[in-house]
Order: C-alpha cells, then structure tokens, then sequence
C-alpha cells in the first residue's frame, strides 16, 4: 500500500492512537510496522485475532503484561560472550515470569471461553522457570547480587562487614578523645574513594598524621585517614576488590545460562509483543464502539453508521454507504463544508483499518473488502516547490493512479477535475470518470459539476448521492444521502440572506428551464425520501415490537412445552410402576393357582392359565396424561392455615402452615415446606376450628404442649450429612409445633462434617433462636444444643 495514499487517508494517525494502548515496546514497534494486507485469508485470521481478544477483554479484562520489556539486546551480548549486568539479568527474569503469568491467564480463558488462536500463539513461549529460579536466586529486586549467591561471597561480604566494624570503632575511639576532637571539624566519620577517613581543620595538618584524601570548597576542613587505620582500609579494600572478582564471577555463569536459552527467549519476547497488539487492538476497539466488520475480495463494500475514528464520537455524523452491487461508481455533488471529504476519507481510512486486522466504528453487519489497493486523490495539493498549480497537482495524482490501478481497486477522487475552466473540467472529469468505470474499479468520486448529475442518471452501474443541506438552518447536516443528486441551493440561501427579490427573479430567469427542471426533480425526489424515511421509522419501530412479542411468545411456549414432557414423563413412569405391580401380583396368584391344582388335582389346565395371563397384559391401563384441572364446583371457602389443600401444579395434597401474603401461603408437603399461589389451590379439607364453627361436624381437636410424647433428642450418629439434614428439618418442625423451648442434637465428635453442616443448617432455621455445642454433663461437642423461638 503506497504510503502516500495512508497519509492522505489518515492512517497514521489511527495508528498513533493505537500506541497508546500498548504495553510492551514489542507492541509499540508492531504498531508502527503495521500496514494494510492484501490477502483476504490474512485478513480473516488478523480480525478472528482481534475478537477473540476483544472477548477475552470483555470477560476478564486485558491482561497484564507487567515486567515483560525488550530484552533483546541484552540476548545478543550473552549469545557472543559478553557479561550482563544485574539489572539486565533481573529484567530478563522479570521477562520470564510476566511471559509465563501472560501464558496462563490466557489458559485459563481458554477453558472457559474458546480462544484458539490466542491459545496456540500463546501455547508457543517457553516457560523458562529454571532459569528464572536461578537469576532470582542470586540478584534481589533491587539488583544487587545477594549474599546467598554463592558462599564465597557471603564469606568475603562477612569479612567487609567485620572489617568495616572493626575501622569504626577504631575511629570512634579517636573522635572522642580531647586531643583529637578540638582538631576536627565535626565529630563524624566519612567516607571518600571507598576509605574511611575524619574531617580535620586544616590549621591542625601539621600536627595530625595520615593521607590527605579531600577537602572542602572552602579549604577549611581536610578529609585525612589517620595513620592507624590505613593498613585496615588497605585490607578493606583487597577485600572489596575480591567481592567484584566474585560478583563478576557469579554473573558470568548467569550470562552464560542465559546465552544458553537465548534463542528460545528471542521467540517469547516476539510472541508477547504480538500478544500485545492483539491486545491493543481489542482495548481501541472498546473505546471506539468498534464491531467486527465481515470480509470479502468481490469488491462489495457495505458500510452501516460508520463513522470517522479522529472525530470525537459525540460530534461525528455517521454515514450510510454500499457499494458494489448494483452500482460499483457513486457521484456526490452538493456545495462545499458539507462533508463530502470527510465522507471520502471515512469510507477509505475505516476500510484501511479493517484489511489491518481492527474493528471499525460502526454497526454490526457492515461489510468491508480487501482490495489490493486504495487509491486517492484528496484536498488541495498544489506543490509551490513543484511550481505545480491546483489542477495540475490533482492531475498528476490522477495519471499515477490510472497508470497502477486494477479491477480489484479502490479509488477515491475528491473534487475531480476542479481548478480549471468549468466547461473543460466537467469535460474532462466525466472522461475520467468513464475510464475508471470501464476498468470495474470500485469508486466514489465528489465534484461541484452539474454535468455529472447527468452523466450518473444515464450511465449504468452509475449513482448520484449529496450531502443533506437544510434549507431552514442554511448549514449542512453532514449525511450522505445515495440516489439523490445534489443541489446548488443557492438561491435559497441569498433569499433567506436577504438578497433583494427582483435580483433573485432576474437570476431565476437567467437559469435555462432544463435546469430549472431537474432543481425541481431533485426537490421532489427529497420530499419523497424523507417521507419514506418517516414510514421506514415506523415500520422499524413495529418490527421491534413484533419481534419482541414473538420471542417472548417462543419463550413461553418452550415452559409449557417443558412443563408438559414432564408431566407425561411423570404419568408415564407411575403407570408403569402400577402395571409392574399388577403383573408381579398377578404372577404370583398364577403360581399358587398351579400349585393349588397340581396339589389337589384340580383340573386347571395350563392353556387356560396362558390365556389368564393374556388377559391381565390386555389389561394394562392405557398411558393417558390425566387431566390435572379437574376442579370441582363446589362454592369456595377463604383458605386457612391448617386446611388440608390440593396442589393443582404438584398434583399432591398437603396442609397450610400459615399464609404468605395476600396471594400465597406456606403449604407442607411431607417433609417439604413451600410457598404455593392461591389461585393454584383447592380446599379438600378446613381446619379443626373452622370445622366445628361452620356445624358441619364435631371434630375432637388435640394441642401438643410440652408435656405431649415429643422427641427432645435426636441421635444422628453414624448417619452422612444429607440423611441427616432431612431427619433435623423434621426433628425441628416437630420440636416448634410442641412447643419445645430446647432440642439436643446428638452427632458424636469424628471427623467434624456432620456437627459443621448441621450448625449451617441451624443457622439459617427460622425457628432457630441460638445454639451451642454441649457443656460439660451434656456430650460436650458431640451434642448441639438448639434453643427455639
């Protein structure tokens, strides 16, 4: 891709933007190094890249690519020889373990959400932990070698730290003493060119001993190493020079651990870099709203609310745009500052991005086409060194892209055959125009020529377009409008300017009627799509609304549907068992029949016991799904708690603990408790009290209370957690309903799972007040006790 036409197009400044989310410098070169490919194939695998990080980022977010850096260079010095310092050997560890944390978070995404490309480019680095180990072992975050890096030097580091001991105390004892203190500046020791020495006025140089080491801006104070400790900073120092021998010893083994793994690092660090990109990518799209356009190498270009990415999301005007199937040329006429050049760069920068592997802002289902090139020709180039006017400029862009353009192109023309004579440029505009079109080259082209409007209505495959102006506003709405020709508007404009009415009737009468004619064409072909427009809204907004009701119709269908195979399955598997029954039963009367008649001579003969057995498998029930609204008529009473009542959706009876509302009660069902509407019960039975109130019946009722034969204890021992949970709801339930104030749970001490699941299940009980494991003379933590409400 010609690198003129990428920064006509702006590309280079999407690329700039897109950095900016890099992490890596790998990535940042990566950016830079990005161009346009020309291989549909490429093209696909470069955005499934994209999405699929675009996913992983909406997901988890954008992982961390902390640590990782360049260290290439560093790579090249330890392949030939040469010794890396303790910050480049920490940075390659650094490198190591971020390239193996950034391989693992992808792993881990990859089990959850497929991501199979990210997975193999990632499944490629190499986990060097070894190695990692190693520099790690023997350089700290600060990279400073560590005394653990071998025993040599934690031995030469003990003999510093003695020596130095040794030196300071030497010293001190000198400072402190009269006869040396009234010679010293200050009481301090001080270091200069690694030796211990003491500040001494410089009056009093005569009268100390020592080696001259420094002395202040002034000239007052001299930094002397006395006499006595310069055998010992001597020794210090040999012993100095026997650490760096030593540290450079054990950086030489690093270096050489590190050449050894050189090449497979080389491949990492690549690999991040791209991973990086990738990444990159991803995060921009999420910042632009971008989607993932659909590709093709047919020349069809389809282009729904894109927008330019350098214009701020809030301020740009998206645009509508296909090309390249019914019509493969598009002419946009209008006035200027409506946006005709924005539209051109728009449509070339966004298909730009797409054959580079990024999402472009616009809608879902846009579609985009590898071209083999993009080529054009935009804004006023007039070259003043080149002594080149504006027309010749354009000229000169226009020869060049003849010359190099295919069928498989893209060409884009901004203002074609402007600067010149309008007779002749309209002209020569619509020869170009022609040849660009007979050549199969997908084109939009924009132009202030009348002519043209002609030369599209007439030419097959040919399409006006404008840039939509309101009248009312006197400024342009920046949309661009396919199949409507501009219009020059200008008289419009000076009326509403105010511009005298006869010069205005004197110029209309200047215009020839034919162009008269198609101003008016042109207005009535823009009544007649804004009103289409109108009706487009409100059939788009009555699609949605029956979309909406469709789905949720599905949605419902598919519960009862559900709902119904589970009902039949249900029915199925209870006639089954019943017919199973019968038969077993029925068996078992046949065999004692025959033993019955083989006993007593009876003469029951064996056919006829065949054909007794016919009749029973004749007389298995046909598996019907019953009916589960049978409701009966009988006039409704206000349900209660403790009427016996008929789950109409479970098809069971149970018994109303209390209710829950105006709509549903708390029903009991075996050893279950839950919440059923109103509507989904029936009266089977009332309570004891409503009973005997209506005078339908005596009913002798009886109150548990707390002298009543009721459990206090339950002894769970030996019995696994889901067993015993259903008999401590029970246990519990009874417990409330007499009136119990404490219950003892007994679960034996063991392993702990029993008393810490049955402790949860208190916990959460509303009937529960507190509870505690048993005292002392109670079981101790064998035994919960439970105190009720």
């Amino acid at each position: 891709m010609d690198d003129k036409i990428l920064h006509t197009l702006e590309y280079r400044k999407v690329l700039n933007t897109l950095s900016q989310y890099t992490q890596t410098s790998m990535g940042k070169k990566a950016v830079e190094e990005l161009k346009p490919s020309v291989q549909l194939e490429d093209v696909k695998q470069l955005l499934a890249a994209t999405d699929q990080a675009y996913t992983v980022d909406r997901l988890k977010g954008s992982p961390s690519f902390g640590g990782i850096t360049d260290v290439n260079d560093s790579l090249k010095r330890a392949r030939i020889g040469g010794t890396l310092n303790p910050h480049e050997l920490l940075s390659v560890a650094n490198t190591i373990m971020g390239s193996r944390r950034l391989k693992r978070f992808i792993a881990q995404i990859h089990e959850d959400e497929p991501v199979e490309i990210l997975y193999n480019l990632s499944d490629l680095i190499s986990e060097q932990k070894p190695l990692e180990d190693a520099i790690k072992a023997c350089i700290d975050e600060s990279a400073e070698v560590m005394d653990s890096a071998s025993s040599e030097l934690a031995q030469i580091r003990r003999e510093l730290r003695n020596g130095e001991v040794r030196i300071r105390e030497k010293l001190d004892g000198m400072i402190r003493s009269q006869s040396v203190a009234k010679m010293l500046q200050d009481q301090l020791i001080t270091i200069r060119g690694d030796r211990f020495v003491i500040p001494v006025k410089a009056e009093y140089r005569s009268y100390f001993g020592g080696i001259v080491h420094d002395q202040s801006g002034s000239g007052a104070t001299l930094f002397i190493e006395p006499e006595s400790i310069v055998a010992m900073n001597n020794k210090l120092r040999e012993t100095r020079m026997k650490e760096e021998r030593e540290i450079e010893i054990i950086l030489q083994k690093l270096t050489a651990l590190v050449g050894d793994q050189a090449d497979l690092l080389t491949i990492d660090i690549d690999i991040t870099g791209q991973l990086d990109f990738i990444f990159a990518k991803a995060r921009l799209a999420h910042v632009m709203k971008a989607s993932l356009p659909r590709m093709n190498d047919r020349g069809y270009l389809k282009l729904k609310k894109g927008r330019h990415p350098l214009i701020p999301i809030e301020q740009v005007v998206p645009t509508d745009v296909e090309l390249g199937n019914s019509y493969t040329s598009i002419i946009v006429t209008g006035p200027n500052t409506g946006g005709k050049t924005v539209t051109l760069k728009t449509i070339g920068l966004l298909n730009l991005m797409a054959m580079s592997g990024m999402f472009i802002p616009a809608e879902e289902g846009s579609q985009m086409c590898v071209f083999d090139a993009i080529y054009a020709d935009i804004g006023d180039e007039q070259s003043i060194e080149q002594s080149l006017s504006t027309f010749s400029s354009h000229m000169t862009n226009i020869i060049r892209i003849l010359k190099n353009m295919t069928p498989k192109s893209l060409v884009l023309l901004d203002e074609v055959g402007a600067g010149t004579d309008p007779a002749e440029g309209s002209a020569l505009a619509i020869a170009i125009l022609e040849h660009i079109h007979r050549m199969e080259c997908r084109m939009i082209a924009t132009t202030h020529y009348s002519e043209l409007k002609a030369y599209a209505y007439e030419r097959k495959g040919v399409i006006n377009a404008s840039m939509e102006f309101d009248i009312n506003t006197l400024s342009p709405t920046y949309r661009l409008l396919i199949g409507v020709p501009g219009r020059s508007n200008a008289f419009a404009i000076a009326e509403r300017l105010g511009l005298p009415g006869m010069i205005l009737d004197y110029a209309r009468g200047e215009v020839k009627e034919e162009d008269q004619r198609v101003e008016h064409m042109i207005a009535s072909l823009e009544e007649n799509r804004h009103a289409a427009e109108t009706e487009r809204g409100k059939a788009e907004v009555l699609r949605k609304e029956m979309e909406e009701l469709r789905s949720r119709h599905e949605q419902e269908l598919a519960k009862l549907e559900e709902q119904r195979d589970k009902l039949v399955d249900k029915a199925r598997e209870d006639a089954k068992k019943i017919v199973d029954k019968a038969r077993s039963e029925a068996e078992e009367i046949i065999t004692d029949l025959r033993k019955l008649a083989q006993e007593e001579g009876a003469s029951v003969k064996e056919h006829k016991l065949i054909a007794a057995r016919k009749r029973l498998d004749e007389a298995e029930p046909e598996q019907k799904r019953k009916a589960t609204g049978q409701r009966n008529n009988k006039p409704k009473r206000s349900i209660e708690p403790g009427d016996e009542v008929m789950v109409y959706s479970l098809n069971q009876k149970g018994h109303v603990v209390e209710m829950a509302g105006a709509k549903e009660a708390l029903v009991q069902l075996g050893i279950m408790k839950m919440k059923v509407s109103l509507d989904d019960l029936e009266l089977v039975s009332a309570a004891a009290s409503a009973s005997k109130s209506q005078g339908q019946r005596h009913v002798t009722t009886i109150k548990r209370t707390r002298d009543a034969n009721i459990r206090k204890e339950l002894d769970l021992r030996g019995a696994n957690l889901e067993e015993a949970l259903i008999e401590v709801d029970r246990f519990m339930d009874e417990a409330f309903l007499g009136n119990l104030g404490q219950v003892s749970i007994i679960h034996g001490k063991g392993t702990g799972i029993l008393r810490t699941g049955i402790q949860d299940y208190l916990r959460k009980h509303k009937h529960v007040k507190s509870y505690r494991l048993g005292n002392y003379g109670e079981g101790g933590t064998g035994v919960t006790i439970a105190e009720l409400k």
